[in-house]
């Protein structure tokens, strides 16, 4: 095993095979980054959404999508110009992957493409365990997706942080109150029908609990582009909350916590979970300034 990557799973002490998927997920998730760093994606692109914030932040749950922005809107953007970077970084680590665009039958400003690699191939290699990769089919994979938005809403704000594994490298990234315009945005819109996204919810918290404000202004490009409020409309942080109250008082919350329990630890952070936490917690939202 290469010795970088024994040192960066040296951090994961799960002992199922559940757990370790998801370290050698983790393990790659980063080296991607890297390798996007080192084929100067971040210079005209940037880092958002749940796995963001969990490297860069510390939200403490699994999330295994990659998702990026455009700086500034551009249709023509092709994501492929990049993969063969990305391809050689994580083969120099001794890994197996390659990565796969996706083709799309409806036009989206949203490029998506998935990194595969096979599961027991890499169970074997990383972890040395026969036993533990029995467990796993031949054809499983470990995919991990990542997307690319080539026309972002407007007044995102971002920040250059700095990473140390698996070498040192700059990654350009939304800041704290537009990542949390965004969760609120996916809280907000997200078309969850049958099927409520616990982790959104589990991130509302997380942001919370951690003092996060929000970037009203890119909030509300969010809402214009998604057709949730009017070019003309100015929302207020007291608009924010009210459309969030609306949208706590009719969430199937057993659906959300079954959601999101595989993706973290302590179970007990969802005992409280209910409309009347949510709109409480609610009222200590505040405004980026």
């Amino acid at each position: 095993m290469d010795q970088i990557i024994n040192q960066m799973l040296k951090k994961y002490s799960g002992q199922t095979v559940y757990d370790k998927k998801n370290s050698i997920k983790e393990v790659v998730q980063e080296i991607m980054l890297c390798g996007l760093s080192r084929a100067g994606f971040f210079k005209t692109a940037t880092f958002y959404g749940g796995t963001a914030l969990r490297i860069f932040y510390g939200l403490d749950r699994f999330s295994e999508d990659l998702d990026f922005s455009l700086k500034e809107p551009n249709p023509l953007f092709d994501f492929a110009e990049y993969i063969p970077t990305l391809e050689k970084e994580i083969r120099s680590y001794g890994l197996n992957f390659k990565v796969e665009l996706q083709e799309k039958s409806i036009e989206s400003d949203i490029k998506s493409a998935f990194l595969k690699g096979n599961t027991k191939e890499h169970m074997l290699m990383l972890y040395v365990d026969q036993q533990l990769a029995s467990s796993i089919g031949s054809n499983e994979l470990i995919k991990l997706k990542f997307e690319v938005d080539t026309d972002p809403p407007e007044y995102a704000t971002f920040e250059t942080k700095y990473r140390l594994n698996p070498i040192p490298y700059e990654i350009t990234l939304y800041d704290m109150p537009s990542l949390f315009a965004g969760k609120i945005h996916a809280v907000i819109c997200r078309p969850w029908k049958n099927r409520v996204k616990g982790r959104d919810l589990y991130d509302y918290v997380f942001y919370l609990s951690r003092g996060a404000t929000v970037n009203l202004k890119h909030l509300g490009a969010r809402l214009e582009q998604s057709g949730f409020i009017s070019v003309e409309d100015q929302i207020t942080i007291e608009d924010v909350k009210m459309m969030l109250r609306k949208r706590f008082e009719n969430i199937d919350y057993s659906q959300a916590k079954q959601d999101v329990e595989s993706f973290i630890k302590n179970q007990d952070a969802l005992n409280v979970w209910n409309v009347d936490f949510f709109c409480e917690i609610t009222e200590g939202l505040e405004a980026d300034e």
